[in-house]
């Protein structure tokens, strides 16, 4: 008899990993070690970049049992193909789902997909532990479990999990059964259920917050420290929702920082104390990553959606992380909201954006099953698709024509804002406008029309279209744009072959070749280049003549001409550990 069980996560992009499956796994590891001989309990993972042909060929040569699938809005549609097809090949597996795409609705799609076998719902360490015993043991029957939905309906509701019961499955010793993994974001949970009811989320539904044990956290996240793993995700929801926890554990992070490994963390700024902000401000640049949810400045937009946000405090919050100089920040925002017309939109666009977020996301509403506003859709105008991530399509207020440009604004704010190369030309080019969104606007118009979305610009020659768009608007700053441009450009990375859009460096090589002597016999600012001659110097570097101080943070001062020409050292050794940008030197030549 096939007593084969696989639990199947197939994530959006390899560089991700799915806790729920391994979670699982773990769990009945755990509590269900002795298990008939002969049993056998895995995990495969795949990505929805493989062709599906490739997963169902992977699957068919495992030949389980019973296949469960992870199933999320990134996922469902592959899932639904692998559906149709995998019976055909192996009529005598057990289909199962779970995760939050089929929690809601399942005896719809029990009766659609009359190939399943059943759906959990809602949280499933205890009903996948249940359900091993039922495949391998034949007890207890199906209609004994809590928590599924089978041909004869749905069970009963189970009760929620005691999550100090979850064990770790991250192994990083070699002989370690744990799941191991490289070259991989993991992530982490330390609490489960979030306070607040915000009526996009999923997480409004389950109000109880249930905080995971602080000794047992530590000791969890002493193992990424100890492994130096580069970065770990937690996923609570409102990881600042319980004060006293939240600040245990960035205390920890702070006292026992490897000087290696990022945490990320989704907050609400709002409440951020006094208390947290001193231990933030005293943590490594890099150490931490904070995503914030603004989704909207829209007071009856906030008030409708169940979102309770102090504004105020949440724009001096973020000014002051801001002003520590030492943690990421990423602003979000959700285009189609109720009560948010195009113009609204715009106005909190602007708002995030005079935070100076390190990145600002321009995300769509998704009408997400079981959420609050998908009952509530009919009642807005909120039309939207009906394939997943069932994004609006538009609104009372937001039509689809304003939908779709929004989208060109959202690509320019990837490309150009978010990219973090474009630091000094931005805040100057966005002074010739009435505000920041009325830039990005201008210019996903701008590459409407030259047919660039058709045809993407490289990386590089995005420099050289930023340049020609910013010289359409303002022809008599070409020479301020292109040293900008020159700046940034140079900041990130030490180009082997000068950009065309940039003018020659006319820099003396006499004059160059004595400044590399002196810095390779005497280093006054290449300390960390011991032992280089100043020709390896000259490779490793580079020193760019300018007209204007592009280099200075206020827009102002960018803009007036310099008497003399100034140049600028570029050190590619040393570099932020937020933006990546080279360290550089106004140095004398």
């Amino acid at each position: 008899m096939n007593k084969k069980i696989l639990l199947i996560g197939i994530n959006a992009k390899y560089i991700h990993s799915n806790p729920a499956v391994h979670g699982l796994k773990a769990y009945a590891d755990k509590y269900y070690p002795n298990r008939p001989s002969g049993c056998e309990l895995s995990v495969a993972e795949y990505t929805i970049n493989q062709q599906t042909d490739t997963i169902l060929a992977g699957l068919y040569k495992k030949n389980p049992q019973v296949a469960a699938f992870s199933c999320y809005i990134w996922n469902w549609r592959t899932i639904q193909d692998l559906l149709t097809d995998l019976p055909k090949l192996l009529p005598n597996t057990d289909l199962w789902l779970g995760g939050p795409e089929v929690s809601f609705h399942a005896e719809k799609l029990i009766q659609e997909f009359p190939q399943l076998t059943g759906i959990m719902i809602g949280e499933g360490e205890d009903t996948f532990l249940e359900l091993l015993h039922h495949y391998w043991e034949q007890s207890p029957a199906l209609s004994d479990i809590n928590g599924i939905v089978s041909r004869n309906g749905y069970t009963a509701t189970r009760t929620l999990t005691d999550i100090d019961r979850l064990p770790f499955f991250y192994g990083f010793q070699k002989n370690d059964t744990s799941v191991i993994f490289s070259n991989r974001i993991l992530y982490y949970e330390s609490q489960r259920g979030c306070p607040f009811q915000c009526a996009y989320c999923l997480s409004s539904i389950d109000k109880t917050v249930r905080l995971r044990n602080i000794d047992t956290v530590k000791s969890e996240l002493r193992q990424f420290l100890d492994n130096r793993v580069p970065q770990v995700k937690f996923i609570d929801r409102t990881f600042n929702c319980n004060s006293t926890h939240a600040l245990a554990i960035w205390r920890y992070l702070r006292e026992n920082d490897n000087g290696v490994t990022n945490f990320h963390f989704e907050i609400a700024a709002d409440l951020i104390t006094d208390e947290q902000l001193t231990v933030l401000r005293d943590m490594r640049p890099g150490l931490i990553q904070l995503e914030i949810g603004v989704q909207s400045t829209n007071e009856t937009t906030l008030r409708a959606i169940n979102r309770h946000t102090d504004l105020d405090r949440l724009r001096k919050t973020v000014a002051a992380i801001h002003g520590f100089q030492n943690i990421h920040q990423h602003l979000d925002l959700i285009a189609g909201l109720p009560y948010e017309d195009y113009g609204s939109f715009a106005h909190s666009f602007n708002d995030v954006y005079a935070m100076a977020p390190n990145q600002l996301q321009l995300g769509f509403l998704k009408v997400l099953k079981g959420s609050p506003i998908e009952q509530q859709a009919s009642q807005y105008g909120i039309v939207y698709a009906s394939n997943p991530p069932y994004e609006v399509l538009y609104t009372k207020w937001l039509s689809y024509d304003d939908i779709l440009r929004l989208k060109g604004i959202e690509e320019m704010v990837e490309l150009y804002y978010n990219s973090n190369q474009f630091t000094h030309i931005l805040p100057i080019l966005a002074q010739e406008f009435d505000a920041p969104f009325q830039m990005y606007e201008a210019l996903a118009s701008y590459y409407r029309t030259n047919g660039y979305f058709t045809n993407a610009p490289s990386r590089t020659y995005r420099y050289q279209v930023l340049l020609d768009f910013a010289c359409s608007v303002a022809e008599s700053k070409r020479v301020l744009f292109t040293e900008l441009l020159t700046f940034d450009l140079y900041l990130r990375e030490n180009l082997k072959s000068r950009p065309d859009f940039a003018p020659e460096n006319r820099i003396d090589k006499e004059l160059l070749r004595r400044f590399f002597t002196q810095e390779a016999q005497n280093p006054q600012y290449l300390k960390a280049y011991q032992n280089h001659t100043s020709a390896q110097l000259l490779k490793m570097t580079h020193v760019e003549r300018f007209s204007y101080p592009v280099w200075h943070e206020n827009p102002a001062d960018c803009a007036v001409r310099l008497n003399a020409p100034a140049y600028i050292l570029f050190d590619y050794k040393d570099r932020s550990a937020l933006t990546h940008d080279a360290a550089f030197y106004e140095i004398t030549l």
